[in-house]
């Protein structure tokens, strides 16, 4: 769906998906460390043929919003997507995997997320947008409340996973919500230097 788009924040680029990405996530969908957020991690290894496959698939669906996510330096470091748009109730589901742990906790997550989020409203005019993950992803939840996701549900002891029993949390942001929060942030006053 996002032939020529190209998202830019101040450290972070939104690119379309390249087949030359694909090496990069057969190497982080393979990583238990990083799949141990997904629901992926139980699953049988990726290759590489499978991911290529994924891209051109991805390439071609008209209700997935998927972009590769470069650092404004142009390493790519991992992937943001809306999935499953539907147009006629305006929704779509976020996702996204910093799969180069080097990026982990500073930021680069968020701000993939802000320009995805931003294009989804202001240029798709989506209604609501959700994510679900699963409760231990602790660094995740900050981010999501960050920018400006909502608790909507727990599902109780959803998956059994090294030993324990872990809840599915559901999130979402209704536009009107986004929007608000846009127009309080630009309303605040700017911090006065120092004398």
């Amino acid at each position: 769906m996002n032939k020529k788009i190209i998202l830019k924040g101040r450290r972070v680029v939104l690119r379309p998906l390249s087949l030359k990405d694909a090496s990069r996530f057969c190497c982080w969908l393979n990583d238990p460390e990083v799949t141990f957020f997904l629901d992926i991690y139980d699953k049988p290894k990726t290759t590489l043929k499978m991911e290529k496959d994924w891209i051109n698939k991805n390439k071609k669906n008209k209700n997935n919003l998927s972009f590769s996510i470069d650092t404004s330096e142009g390493i790519h470091i991992g992937v943001v997507s809306l999935r499953d748009i539907q147009p006629l109730h305006k929704n779509a589901q976020f996702g996204i995997i910093i799969g180069d742990k080097k990026y982990w906790g500073q930021g680069y997550g968020t701000e993939a997320g802000k320009l995805i989020i931003d294009y989804g409203f202001k240029k798709l005019k989506l209604h609501r947008i959700w994510l679900g993950f699963y409760a231990y992803n602790i660094r995740g939840e900050k981010s999501y409340k960050k920018l400006g996701f909502k608790k909507e549900s727990c599902l109780r002891d959803q998956i059994y996973r090294n030993g324990y029993y872990h809840n599915l949390i559901n999130m979402g942001i209704l536009r009107e919500e986004y929007l608000k929060n846009q127009k309080l942030k630009t309303l605040k006053p700017k911090p006065k230097g120092k004398n």
